[in-house]
């Protein structure tokens, strides 16, 4: 297919396909003539991954050279291509202050990572953003004085492991390793707002059942 019908398939528009082309995020096509080159379904696919990971997951440019990189590195296997994909992701705000609640915060980490016998992640350790944002957000709820513990935290990482199975279950409806890249990016992003928005309304139901006088609603 010419760069028109790449356009008109993919829904980006030419002058992005061109800068994504530039960029190395898109190989280059087949040349046909002196001003024109040919594509075909790994192009179309290509531009789903790069508009998931920048369109979607506002991936800096430079980062998602990094993670199409890595799809293209064979001597990766696909678990590491899925973590690349998803590390590339922004993530929270990450804590510059290393005070007493943040010690705490990173021995928590260590000890709830501990208990849930989450081996990669302890492996992983302080390199995954996941990880840090996580410190950062357990040494603010210490600051405070809100609870942290490793007892109020199991809770919230149980249902983690829960949601990670189903979030790989949906990952496995796609056929090919491209696919299941540019699904794990995407879902990733897209079903965090679900998750906020169940678990407020959870709150709801869960406050109303506890505190309404009222009691249910017939």
């Amino acid at each position: 297919m010419r760069l028109a019908e790449l356009s008109r398939r993919s829904g980006v528009p030419t002058a992005t396909i061109k800068y994504y082309l530039r960029e190395g995020l898109l190989p280059p096509g087949q040349r046909v003539t002196a001003t024109q080159s040919a594509y075909d379904e790994s192009h179309l696919q290509r531009l789903r991954l790069v508009r998931a990971l920048i369109q979607v997951g506002r991936v800096p440019i430079a980062s998602a050279r990094e993670v199409l990189t890595a799809l293209e590195d064979e001597s990766l296997d696909h678990n590491s291509r899925l973590g690349t994909a998803v590390w590339a992701l922004p993530h929270g705000p990450e804590s510059t202050e290393d005070d007493a609640a943040a010690d705490a915060a990173r021995r928590t980490v260590d000890e709830l990572l501990a208990r849930l016998d989450w081996a990669r992640a302890q492996e992983y350790g302080r390199d995954s953003p996941a990880h840090r944002m996580l410190v950062t957000a357990v040494a603010t709820l210490g600051r405070l004085g809100y609870p942290c513990a490793v007892e109020d935290l199991l809770p919230y990482a149980r249902t983690g492991r829960q949601l990670a199975e189903s979030d790989l279950d949906l990952i496995e409806r796609y056929a090919s390793p491209e696919e299941q890249l540019e699904a794990a990016v995407a879902l990733t992003v897209l079903y965090e707002p679900v998750l906020l928005s169940l678990r407020r309304i959870a709150q709801a139901e869960e406050s109303g059942r506890r505190f309404d006088p009222r009691g249910a609603p017939e």
